[in-house]
């Protein structure tokens, strides 16, 4: 990633590695051209950070919907009017569900593609930490990477379905736990918390998968993969849900905090 300027905005790198902000731009009014670019560097860059945005529904619901068909995640509760519109609210540490390395609904048999999150009142504190699991992938042993080859894990929506009280069935699906991201022809690894969203390898026992599993979850959340997000009001962050994980920190204690999220359909990974 190299910083790019022309007459209408400027492009900066996050990290030495991944993620981009995007200056100068108004995600409410942008025409068919300033997407085509929006939509290379989040290619290149897998985050992109837009700050002093300030959407309204109605302009994130538009901008997002230049991205797909929006994906609905079992548990939760939508806005009644702007539906596929999440309001993300404070319900305490304890009732947290993000407090781990994870991929938005991996338990779906066709995970989210990606996620547009619009900062609407937040505290001090409440950062987000995204790691790029194309690097945790190309940082293995080539050995590792032969081994992994053609395995698929058990994903499972257990902490959500816990966390939101629902007595419906806790769905769950199978993924490889490398997968080619469909557009930029990548590998990255596809992995999540041991004993909560993933389950076991396929055909393996708990007590095989487990030391495959703990190395492959530390391994792809080392600090040289990592861009830490300190929130802003205001704030637009798109992220891509098939080569990144990410963490929401929950330091906040009682303050109010409200973000609004869309996620867009994505499909089987491969």
């Amino acid at each position: 990633m190299v910083a790019l300027k022309s007459a209408d905005f400027e492009i900066q790198p996050l990290t030495g590695g991944f993620g981009a902000s995007i200056s100068g731009i108004r995600l409410g009014e942008i025409d068919d051209a300033e997407f085509e670019v929006i939509r290379k560097v989040f290619l290149a860059s897998s985050v992109v950070v837009f700050s002093e945005q300030f959407l309204s529904k109605d302009e994130h619901v538009a901008f997002a919907k230049r991205w797909g068909e929006f994906s609905i995640t079992p548990f939760l509760n939508y806005l009644e009017d702007y539906p596929g519109l999440l309001c993300l609210e404070n319900k305490g540490k304890a009732r947290s569900v993000t407090e781990n390395w994870h991929y938005d609904s991996s338990f779906q048999s066709e995970p989210p593609s990606l996620t547009i999150l619009s900062a609407q009142d937040v505290p001090a504190g409440g950062d987000t930490m995204w790691s790029d699991q194309y690097k945790a992938f190309e940082a293995l042993s080539s050995g590792m990477q032969d081994m992994l080859s053609g395995v698929r894990a058990e994903f499972r929506g257990t902490r959500l379905a816990r966390l939101t009280n629902s007595d419906k069935p806790i769905p769950s699906a199978f993924h490889p736990v490398v997968r080619t991201h469909p557009e930029t022809g990548r590998k990255a690894l596809f992995v999540g918390l041991p004993g909560e969203t993933m389950g076991c390898l396929e055909s393996m026992t708990d007590a095989e998968s487990l030391p495959i599993l703990k190395f492959l979850y530390e391994h792809s959340v080392l600090p040289d993969h990592v861009y830490r997000h300190r929130w802003r009001n205001g704030d637009v962050v798109m992220w891509d849900n098939r080569c990144t994980m990410h963490y929401a920190v929950h330091d906040y204690g009682d303050a109010v905090r409200e973000l609004h999220r869309i996620t867009i359909k994505g499909d089987k990974p491969v």
